[in-house]
């Protein structure tokens, strides 16, 4: 019998050599790299640290400084307040009528809020989901709203809301805030509902769901990180409002909300010299923002970066 020898056929660790291996980077190069990144690294959280101390440290001056006494805001602005006092907080809810401008910010930002959310949503979805003649155009109307300045439509809007009857009343300045804020949720909407996936919304119309039934009961869980997000911006937009309410809302005292209250407990003050009680009235309209954002900033950053990454 005759062996016939076979040559070893290749295995994986004989692959042929690259024609052109790639250099490895020396130390040097590596040690430069490192170096810049770490210059990077420490100029951006340097930035972001005197960044949060020029928000933060004057809010929480103001705070501190509500429970201090006028004369020791102005002989200790930046000592601690000890012994504490709380009269300027009561004085500013009942003297200066904070209390009753706090209730009417709560009903008007509540209902307005509300109400630009459920519109804002229907347009949106329609814009995004279904073609039809001048689809674009109507989109492109409300992104036009937010290039006018709402100091250019303060007039007009004064002699709408006359003629309608509605000037200086909560409801008139509940349906201006909705009409103010829809562009913004519109243009934020649309581009998230069209990043929602459609076999969902699909099936469920094939099993018979209407459109009315697909929107509320598919889509809207669907978007709710995106609603959540626009909704704490109307939220925060409309809460610290102040030219609307100043020229459409400037008749009774009894209706008007809680940025026209500190205007006029800054101007009613006069040489009196009652800075405890302007920081506790600052404190109350500033206060509840801050808890909204603190307690949905989750879902804020969810909205914000939903669709970002698939």
């Amino acid at each position: 019998m005759t062996t016939e020898t076979y040559e070893d056929a290749p295995g994986p660790a004989d692959k042929a050599p690259q024609a052109f291996p790639e250099p490895a980077p020396d130390a040097a190069a590596r040690h430069r790299w490192r170096g810049e990144g770490v210059v990077l690294n420490v100029f951006s959280h340097g930035f972001l640290i005197v960044w949060a101390l020029m928000v933060a440290v004057p809010l929480l001056w103001a705070v501190w400084s509500s429970f201090k006494t006028s004369g020791d805001i102005l002989s200790h602005p930046w000592s601690l307040p000890w012994p504490l006092h709380g009269g300027s907080w009561t004085r500013a809810w009942t003297k200066a009528h904070m209390g009753r401008y706090f209730i009417n910010t709560v009903i008007v930002v509540g209902f307005s809020t509300v109400g630009t959310m459920l519109f804002g949503s229907m347009a949106a979805y329609v814009l995004a989901r279904f073609e039809f003649f001048g689809n674009r155009f109507i989109y492109f109307l409300f992104v036009g709203g937010m290039a006018f300045p709402v100091v250019m439509v303060l007039v007009p809007l004064f002699f709408v809301t006359k003629n309608l009857g509605i000037l200086n009343t909560l409801p008139g300045l509940i349906l201006v805030y909705i009409a103010y804020s829809l562009p913004f949720t519109v243009f934020f909407m649309t581009s998230f509902f069209r990043t929602l996936p459609t076999s969902v919304a699909e099936a469920a119309l094939v099993d018979g769901a209407s459109h009315t039934r697909t929107f509320f009961q598919i889509m809207v869980p669907m978007a709710k990180p995106g609603i959540i997000s626009i909704g704490i911006f109307n939220v925060l937009g409309q809460w610290n409002q102040y030219l609307l309410p100043l020229v459409l809302n400037q008749g009774n005292t009894d209706k008007w909300v809680l940025t026209q209250g500190l205007a006029d407990l800054a101007v009613q003050q006069g040489y009196k010299g009652d800075w405890s009680g302007l920081f506790a009235g600052l404190s109350i309209a500033m206060l509840p923002v801050l808890a909204v954002y603190v307690v949905f900033q989750r879902q804020v950053q969810a909205g914000l970066t939903a669709g970002a990454v698939k």
